[in-house]
């Protein structure tokens, strides 16, 4: 195969857009399936994560297999995280996505780098630097433009705010996993840690879905279990992991470079795929926000050496 004979930057690069792509493609699978039936969104994340489930467990189990016992502050940590992002952050997200178009949706989404610096400011002592206000005010100013463009599209100008709010507090609620994240990446590894708060996620949603619909909701066309399994291999488990091993290979300021792929990614396919209308205020608003989040990104470069835990899983995987 011609991959073998690339370098390991090369391959890094790969990683990072395969990784930009299937998280771009994440809202083109929960519009279709919701195009395909009235699924609820608690129905459709409890699929989702029902399908992402074994990938987790056997990276859990198997990659992860000579990694250290976790502590109870570990499993406290994952519990907290775990709600927040998969499960929070998703139900949020699945909700909103009733209501608005895919791409401002991801747009939205997308200034979760900026709410955790200003969670980092306002809770944990940081200060604000100048870039990041600049950052601040250029991802705003996007979604300023991206929120006009749906309003002038949309025939229910309620259902936009409704779902905009939606996924905004989803976009709260990842900035505040991705706050904590990086301290439990740092004791976990990267791949652990994902592995396990899926797995938690899976169970809070399990329980929501228990807890709220009947088992006569799962009576369903295939094509909306197609869709979700879809979206948990390609858009949930498989991006996870390439941007993992995107960060080992080419670091994270590149890896958050390539990742600004999404957005514009998401807006192409949802006018390809979805016949949703493209706006030169939108793609204007798409390059705010892009802008915004590479400024905000930007940091001393860091080693990308693998965390004790993280060299484990690796160690267990070439084992396998």
């Amino acid at each position: 195969m011609p991959w073998k004979s690339w370098s390991a930057d090369r391959i890094g690069i790969a990683l990072a857009i395969l990784a930009a792509f299937g998280f771009s493609f994440k809202a083109i699978f929960v519009k279709l399936a919701y195009s395909a039936a009235p699924v609820d969104a608690v129905t459709l994340l409890a699929l989702r994560m029902s399908f992402a489930l074994p990938i987790a467990l056997w990276a859990t189990l198997w990659l992860c297999r000579a990694a250290p016992p976790l502590t109870r502050k570990d499993w406290g940590m994952l519990l907290a995280l775990g709600l927040l992002g998969y499960y929070g952050a998703s139900i949020l997200d699945f909700i909103g996505l009733q209501y608005i178009s895919a791409a401002l949706e991801r747009l939205i989404l997308f200034i979760y780098p900026t709410m955790t610096v200003l969670i980092g400011v306002l809770f944990m002592g940081k200060r604000l630097e100048k870039r990041q206000i600049a950052a601040l005010l250029l991802s705003y100013a996007g979604i300023a433009l991206a929120f006009a463009h749906d309003l002038h599209v949309a025939e229910d100008l309620h259902s936009v705010l409704i779902g905009a709010a939606f996924v905004f507090g989803s976009a709260l609620s990842y900035a505040l996993y991705s706050a904590g994240a990086e301290v439990a990446i740092h004791r976990l590894g990267t791949i652990r840690f994902a592995a396990l708060a899926i797995i938690v996620s899976t169970f809070a949603t399990q329980l929501h879905f228990l807890a709220t619909q009947p088992f006569s909701a799962l009576q369903l066309p295939v094509e909306v279990y197609a869709y979700s399994a879809a979206m948990a291999i390609f858009s949930t488990v498989l991006p996870i992991f390439w941007q993992s091993a995107a960060l080992r290979l080419i670091g994270s300021a590149r890896t958050v470079l390539i990742g600004t792929l999404g957005p514009v990614l998401t807006i192409v396919f949802a006018w390809a795929l979805l016949a949703e209308p493209v706006s030169l205020a939108q793609l204007a608003g798409a390059a705010l926000v892009v802008a915004g989040v590479l400024l905000v990104s930007r940091r001393k470069k860091l080693p990308t050496l693998p965390t004790v835990n993280e060299a484990a899983c690796i160690q267990g995987s070439k084992q396998a």
